[in-house]
């Protein structure tokens, strides 16, 4: 599999200038060509595959990072091969923060764990936008798919891992049909004003629409 072969393509000055302050250079050098590579290999394949969420690092138009946890059912996302993986995008709060940094800008972090064994894993990748019908039939019940090209992929030490027990599946996972319970927040009375029309009425269908301290009590009991 190949590395990436040029210490100072993946270090900044600022990452070099601590190295030396801590006398890692050496081994950082190591890391980056024993661990970090420019492919997935089979068993980072199977890892990632694994997983029913990851953590999504996008950068906005200030400049500012932000991070998103992405979750869906075991697998949704697709290593397509060795340079490539794809992944869905589910219904959310609107913002499109996430989809709209990778419009703009298309550089990406993931970072997935497994919080019981425990094992990390990060990937960086250039990606894309996809909304054609092709691409949103491969995952039923997404509004935007993600393809990405692999820039780099690397395991991490996982030894400050608290472990978890995994207790279920979220009931919003889109089943293979695309279907999901209609969320909780949307039926608050205060934002019915400001939802899409294709949401509008829909909150009547779903039980009634509910106060913020209701929404509240559910979050605390935790039904979303």
């Amino acid at each position: 599999m190949p590395s990436l072969e040029q210490p100072d393509d993946f270090y900044g000055v600022a990452q070099r200038a601590l190295q030396a302050d801590f006398d890692t250079t050496n081994l950082a050098d190591a890391h980056l060509a024993t661990i970090v590579t420019a492919e997935i290999s089979d068993e980072q394949r199977e890892f990632i595959e694994s997983r029913d969420f990851f953590f999504l690092s996008t950068v906005d138009p200030q400049g500012w990072p932000t991070v998103s946890y992405k979750g869906g059912g075991r697998g949704f996302v697709h290593v397509v091969d060795e340079q490539t993986i794809s992944f869905p995008l589910y219904d959310g709060n609107g913002m499109f923060l996430s989809s709209g940094n990778i419009d703009a800008s298309a550089k990406i972090g993931m970072l997935f764990i497994d919080f019981e064994t425990p094992n990390r894993l990060r990937l960086h990748a250039n990606a894309r936008l996809n909304r054609s019908d092709e691409a949103l039939a491969r995952f039923p019940g997404a509004n935007l798919v993600v393809d990405a090209e692999v820039d780099n992929v690397f395991v991490n030490c996982a030894r400050y891992v608290h472990k978890h027990k995994r207790l279920e599946t979220s009931e919003y996972v889109p089943d293979d049909e695309g279907n999901q319970p209609y969320p909780a927040w949307k039926r608050i009375d205060l934002i019915q004003p400001f939802l899409p029309q294709g949401d509008q009425g829909k909150a009547a269908a779903a039980g009634g629409e509910i106060s913020i301290d209701e929404y509240v009590e559910r979050l605390a009991d935790g039904v979303s």
